[in-house]
């Protein structure tokens, strides 16, 4: 009897992979950062690796952190790895420790992919993200159908439609990164 929005949808991490592709054009091995204690995330696993391989990507390591001490290994099995990239999956968890995943980026210099607007405006390179003000407006729709009468059980659990790509240019400029003009287009 409940109902609702996704903010997760099965393709995201398969257009993140592309556009991480695209932001930067030579990354061929992507650190994947994840929080092993979210029971959705290991789920999620298998489907990353699938959609990694369309932009010809490897996800190594897959490193989960689900605390403040997790990040120290995970940050060391990253950089054992030599990974090119971070990409950050979809965690809350995780995002209550960006400043230390944002630092630890910026000292190891490596374009981050993230699931948060938040990142980006405090430093991180791009995310892409549902429109959670969206999502917010049309959560609203679904409380005034319930208070008409309308029972939620009958109402279907939606997926995001609009969805934001947000990039820093004076991360990208830091990293040497020259961002093509299609995705600046594109680009909320």
């Amino acid at each position: 009897n409940i109902t609702g929005s996704a903010p997760i949808t099965p393709e995201i991490d398969g257009k993140r992979f592309e556009l991480l592709k695209e932001l930067v054009p030579g990354v061929s091995r992507v650190a994947v950062l994840w929080n092993p204690t979210n029971p959705n995330n290991a789920a999620r696993l298998d489907s990353m690796q699938a959609a990694a391989r369309t932009p010809r990507l490897t996800l190594d390591p897959l490193v989960g952190a689900g605390d403040g001490q997790e990040l120290d290994r995970a940050f060391a099995s990253i950089v054992a790895a030599r990974a090119e990239a971070l990409f950050m999956g979809s965690d809350r968890a995780l995002l209550a420790h960006r400043a230390r995943i944002l630092e630890f980026a910026v000292r190891r210099r490596l374009p981050a992919l993230y699931a948060y607007r938040e990142m980006v405006e405090e430093g991180g390179l791009a995310s892409y993200a549902p429109s959670y003000p969206a999502m917010y407006r049309r959560a609203a729709t679904y409380v005034d159908r319930i208070l008409r009468g309308a029972k939620p059980g009958d109402l279907p659990v939606e997926q995001p439609t609009r969805f934001e790509l947000t990039i820093n240019l004076k991360t990208a400029r830091a990293l040497g990164l020259t961002i093509a003009p299609s995705l600046l287009l594109r680009a909320d």
